[in-house]
């Protein structure tokens, strides 16, 4: 029944627009802002280490506490949950339009918030900066259901697997945006303010101007939220949201008109029987649900799971891996303004060579040769690089392979991002009915964001040295960075076996994909029957 209704089926075979690219861009620029802010933390807690947690006559510079370290890393992702869950069913209760101005808004204030952390005082700071981490998380946490529904009911079926994973893949740029102004304000700071290493004069080494890098890195987060928080209320609501959730025919009618400059006919009548239709009015807690959809939640929210404790785990810790195998100094042979601008460059390159192309290479094939297939390949080949650096780790540690390390662990986010890492961000958007689509999707990243909690924090444990005196300050043994990637290997292994439970969702209309237009008895017109629960592709 959904599917008979002109205004669908408009936004369905509509070409290629202008409007596409401007959807794009709003909702992009919301998950570069979100990657900027998540990611950017990585680059400065080393510093934060050495500005307040200095102890005088250590051989090794400040380190941040494990309690402390743990919070900071891993805050804005408990944010980012909680905001993913209440913002992706209030999406779905308000509209996408009225909710997503909320979520920006939450972004740029406590982006600046997290710069301003009051006091000179260690614990003070953390706190604060905790606290604002933890709402601007919870703000990052609504753009997730939000863009990604949005996207996915503006576009047309044919390509609308690459326009949602092109609003996720502004995520590389804002990794890479981060690394490269990280760069630049650590190079002007070294400039300005010349200091010695921290083996020649421990004290010296950290200037007090440091303590301006990593504040104007966290607040310069807040600049494209702000620039695009005018086109975001500019953008009318979804056609599928005012139709199939408000009931409003006329609305959806006038604002896709609008959009696609084309008359579009008033189907108040059809609207009407929908209204009327029972057999599509099921909620998320009822046998029905559990029966069409239970299956294809279980496999959108574990796929996301497992993806994230390997994805986060990896990319909030590159620095300790580049460390450890010395492609970042010792970090008493630099002072801590070159500490950050040796880590931004390593960080910088892997996105620039591996995470941006991954991404774009999703972009490029997605609805070319399906979700189930890049995802099942993406997790296959990180299973295989992971285990490709994890069992000979030690050949890897000589001075002589460290390249080959790279680009193998460069290889693993490749494949991260041309495969799951953007699949399981677009499928959820696509399957499930357009009056729980925020809400489905919200719960499949929360999942993924509980997997990246266990990353974050289960990463800084399990990755510390076996030997409890090369441990870091405070840290108890751990596992070692080679068991570590072991394990991180048998992760990817199973999300590649849960990924048999995530239908393939190309070239069809969302309608399709959710059953909103089967009839009481149960048939779906011009569809071939139940073709909306193949889990794998027709060969």
């Amino acid at each position: 029944m959904a599917r008979e209704l002109q205004v669908l089926n408009a936004l369905d075979v509509a070409k290629t627009q202008w409007y596409h690219f401007t959807a794009i861009i709003i909702a992009g620029m919301g998950f570069f802002t979100d990657a900027y802010d998540l990611f950017c933390i990585s680059l400065v807690t080393k510093l934060l280490g050495r500005i307040y947690y200095h102890v005088d006559g250590a051989e090794k510079p400040g380190s941040l506490p494990p309690n402390v370290s743990a919070a900071v890393n891993g805050v804005a992702f408990c944010g980012t949950l909680s905001g993913q869950l209440f913002f992706g069913w209030l999406g779905d209760k308000m509209g996408r339009k009225k909710v997503y101005g909320m979520t920006l808004m939450l972004m740029v204030i406590c982006s600046i918030a997290s710069g301003l952390s009051f006091s000179s005082d260690a614990k003070a700071v953390m706190s604060t900066l905790c606290f604002f981490r933890f709402w601007l998380g919870f703000g990052i946490g609504g753009d997730y259901p939000l863009s990604a529904t949005i996207m996915s009911e503006y576009a047309n079926k044919k390509t609308r697997g690459a326009f949602i994973a092109a609003v996720f893949a502004m995520q590389g740029f804002g990794i890479l945006a981060g690394g490269i102004f990280a760069i630049i304000i650590s190079s002007a700071f070294k400039a300005w303010f010349d200091a010695p290493s921290y083996q020649v004069d421990a004290l010296a080494s950290t200037v007090p101007q440091a303590d301006y890098v990593w504040r104007i890195i966290l607040m310069v987060g807040a600049l494209p939220a702000a620039l695009t928080y005018y086109w975001r209320m500019k953008m009318p609501e979804t056609a599928r949201y005012t139709a199939l959730v408000a009931k409003n025919a006329k609305q959806a009618a006038t604002d896709m008109s609008r959009v696609l400059q084309v008359d579009l006919e008033v189907e108040e009548q059809k609207v009407e029987q929908l209204t009327e239709d029972k057999s599509n009015q099921f909620g998320l807690f009822t046998k029905k649900f559990l029966h069409r959809h239970g299956l294809h939640l279980l496999g959108t929210t574990t796929t996301w799971f497992l993806l994230d404790i390997a994805f986060y785990s990896q990319n909030l810790f590159q620095k300790d891996i580049f460390s450890a195998i010395g492609w970042i100094p010792k970090a008493q042979t630099m002072n801590a303004i070159d500490e950050v601008y040796r880590i931004a460059r390593a960080q910088t390159l892997i996105a620039l060579c591996s995470t941006v192309p991954g991404y774009w290479f999703t972009v490029a094939f997605i609805d070319r040769i399906g979700r189930f297939a890049i995802q099942l390949m993406g997790f296959f080949f990180m299973t295989v690089f992971m285990f490709a650096l994890a069992i000979p780790y030690n050949h890897w540690t000589h001075k002589d392979n460290q390249i080959g390390f790279v680009i193998i662990y460069s290889l693993t986010f490749f494949f991260a991002n041309f495969g799951p890492n953007a699949t399981t961000f677009v499928v959820p958007a696509e399957i499930f009915p357009a009056r729980l689509r925020s809400t489905c999707h919200g719960i499949s990243a929360a999942s993924g964001k509980l997997g990246a909690i266990v990353g974050a924090f289960g990463f800084l444990y399990l990755a510390q040295n076996q030997d409890k005196a090369k441990a870091d300050a405070g840290y108890p043994a751990g596992i070692g960075v080679k068991n570590s990637l072991l394990v991180l290997g048998v992760v990817n292994f199973f999300g590649m076996v849960f990924t048999f439970l995530v239908p393939e969702s190309k070239g069809k209309s969302l309608e399709e994909m959710s059953g909103e237009n089967e009839t009481d008895e149960g048939s779906v017109p011009n569809v071939e029957p139940r073709l909306h629960n193949r889990t794998v592709p027709a060969v």
